[in-house]
């Protein structure tokens, strides 16, 4: 059936609960899984362009940690599983579209994803990443709530 799972996580509880389930499917699929972590960049707007940096480096860096913190939890968790999986980190202001383009580069024939993510109500009004997702991909996506 399925042979390679996209599995984007935010981190927040529903894509943690997200990561635990299609966990449990790629291990009785025999299927392996790669884990997406979207970073946005960071935008601001001022008059004193070496504190812009200097706040830019540090966003960066410090969202670094944070999703490789996340990715590597998923990670020892499908270890724990005996699932295959790799972690992928991308920088984009458009996460649905890393999403598919990842799908499309990694050869997943499945994305598993949460309802929403951090965003929450407001994603609600605006359409969640996953609506984006179910909108323009040709995949299959499985949505857990």
């Amino acid at each position: 059936m399925y042979k390679h799972i996209l599995v984007p996580t935010d981190g927040s509880q529903l894509a943690t609960q997200a990561v635990d389930k299609a966990l449990e499917l790629a291990s009785v699929l025999g299927a392996e899984v790669t884990f997406l972590m979207v970073v946005e960049p960071f935008y601001t707007f001022g008059i004193d362009v070496e504190f812009q940096e200097g706040t830019r480096v540090k966003y960066e860096a410090q969202a670094s940690a944070a999703a490789r913190k996340i990715l590597a939890e998923a990670t020892a968790k499908a270890g724990v599983l005996g699932v295959a999986s790799d972690e992928i980190l991308v920088q984009s202001d458009l996460p649905y579209e890393a999403i598919i383009e990842t799908a499309a580069t990694r050869g997943c024939d499945l994305i598993a994803m949460a309802s929403h993510g951090r965003r929450g109500f407001a994603a609600v009004l605006l359409g969640s990443q996953t609506m984006k997702v179910l909108t323009h991909t040709t995949l299959p996506v499985l949505v857990y709530r």
